[in-house]
C-alpha cells in the first residue's frame, strides 16, 4: 500500500500542494462563528457514552474534536455536497488521506471500502425510488445519490451528495438507543449501512411492482395492437433504471462481507455481528436485481417475439386481400384489350355474369383464407 500511494504521489501532486496550503487560510469553521451560518455541515455533536453532548463549541467540526480529545467520546459530523475548500479545512484537522478527501468532493464514486491508516473510508450508493402515475419509455424510475463515511478511532465523518439519502432521521433515532452509540463510531458507520441496505430493499419491491404490470401490459391480448411499438421503449427504460440499481448494489458486496467477516480494529467486534445482517441483506437484493435484469431480458425477447408474429399476420392479410383483388383485375384486364372477337362481347347478359361470376370466385377465396386463418 505504501508503494501505491507514494506512486500516486507521484501522479497527483497538485492536489495535495493545494490541501497544504489550503488549511492555513482556511476560516470557515472557527468555534465563534455563527452556527446558523449557511455551511456545508448540516449537523455535528459529540457524543459520549451514546449521548449528545449539548454543548455550543460542539457545533463546529474544530470545537467537536477538541472536546473529544479532552473529554473523550467521538464526534459524528454530517455534510452535505462541500466544495474544496469548504472540506480541507476538516480533512487537515481529522487527518484524512487526500486520495479519500479527493473522491468525498466529487462524488461518483464506485460502492467501496478503503483504509488509510486508521481511518476506514466508506462509499455507499443511495437509490430512491421516483413515484410515477404510467411506465413510459421515459420515466426516471430511480434516483441515485451517494454517501461517503469517513470512520476513525474518534470521530464519524458522513458526506452526503444528491437530493435523497437524508440522515436526519437515522441519527435520531441513534440517539434514542444510547447503549448502542456507546459502541462507538462502527456503530454509525452501521446503522448507515443497514438504513441504506433497507432503501434498497424498499426500492427492489416498488422495480418489481413495475415489473409485473410491464409484464402484464406485454403479454396482455387486449394491448397487443394498441401497445406494440411503445411497450420495446419502455422495457429498454426500466432495463436501463435496474442497470443502474444493479450498479449501485453489486460492488457493495464484497465492502460489507469485509466488515461482516474480517476482523478490524476500527470495528466493535460486537458491532460486527450485525454487519452480517446486512451483508445477507444485501446479498438478497442483489439476486433480485439480477433477476430484474435477467426477466426484462426475457419480456423484452418475447415483446420482438410478438412483433415479428404481429407483422406475419399482417402480411398475411395483405397476401390474401391482394390475392382476392387480383380475381376482379384479371377479368377486367382480359375484356380491357379491344379485341373485336371475345367471348360473349354481343351476349345481353355477359356484363352481368361476369360481375356475378368475379363476386363468386373472391368469395370462394375470401372464405377458403379465413377458414384458414390468413384474414
Amino acid at each position: 500500500m505504501s508503494m501505491i500511494r507514494d506512486l500516486t504521489a507521484a501522479v497527483r501532486p497538485g492536489f495535495r500542494h493545494s490541501l497544504r496550503k489550503t488549511p492555513t487560510t482556511y476560516t470557515s469553521y472557527d468555534p465563534t462563528r455563527d452556527p446558523s451560518a449557511s455551511s456545508a455541515v448540516v449537523d455535528c455533536a459529540v457524543y459520549r457514552d451514546g449521548r449528545r453532548i449539548d454543548d455550543r463549541a460542539c457545533l463546529t467540526p474544530r470545537g467537536a474534536m477538541r472536546q473529544v480529545r479532552e473529554s473523550g467520546g467521538f464526534a459524528w459530523i454530517g455534510l452535505h455536497e462541500p466544495t474544496e475548500a469548504e472540506f480541507a479545512g476538516i480533512a487537515a484537522e481529522f487527518g484524512l488521506h487526500p486520495l479519500a478527501v479527493e473522491d468525498a468532493v466529487h462524488a461518483h464514486q464506485r460502492p467501496k471500502l478503503e483504509r488509510y491508516d486508521d481511518t476506514l473510508f466508506t462509499v455507499f450508493k443511495t437509490i430512491h425510488y421516483v413515484e410515477h402515475a404510467a411506465l413510459t419509455a421515459t420515466s426516471e424510475v430511480v434516483e441515485t445519490g451517494e454517501v461517503m463515511v469517513f470512520t476513525g478511532p474518534d470521530f464519524v465523518i458522513t458526506v452526503r451528495h444528491g437530493g435523497q439519502g437524508s440522515l436526519r432521521n437515522l441519527r435520531h433515532r441513534l440517539q434514542g438507543e444510547p447503549e448502542l452509540l456507546a459502541k462507538g463510531p462502527s456503530a454509525v458507520l452501521h446503522a448507515i449501512a443497514d438504513h441504506v441496505v433497507d432503501g434498497y430493499i424498499a426500492v427492489a419491491d416498488a422495480v418489481e411492482l413495475d415489473i409485473d404490470q410491464l409484464e402484464i401490459d406485454v403479454f396482455s391480448p387486449a394491448a397487443k395492437g394498441s401497445t406494440r411499438g411503445a411497450d420495446t421503449g419502455r422495457i429498454y427504460q426500466l432495463k436501463r433504471e435496474v442497470l443502474e440499481f444493479k450498479r449501485a448494489v453489486t460492488p457493495l458486496l464484497r465492502p460489507m462481507q469485509l466488515l461482516s467477516e474480517r476482523p478490524m480494529r476500527l470495528v466493535d467486534p460486537d458491532i460486527q455481528k450485525y454487519f452480517r445482517d446486512v451483508a445477507d441483506h444485501l446479498a438478497r437484493v442483489q439476486e433480485q436485481v439480477v433477476g430484474f435484469d435477467e426477466l426484462l431480458n426475457s419480456i423484452l425477447q418475447a415483446n420482438l417475439a410478438q412483433a415479428t408474429v404481429a407483422q406475419n399476420e399482417d402480411m398475411r392479410k395483405i397476401t390474401s386481400w391482394a390475392a382476392i383483388v387480383a380475381v376482379p383485375t384479371a377479368v377486367c384486364g382480359v375484356y380491357g384489350m379491344n379485341f373485336a372477337y371475345m367471348p360473349e362481347l354481343q351476349w345481353k347478359y355477359g356484363y352481368p355474369m361476369v360481375l356475378v361470376g368475379i363476386a363468386a370466385i373472391c368469395f370462394t377465396i375470401h372464405r377458403t383464407l379465413k377458414r384458414n386463418g390468413w384474414l
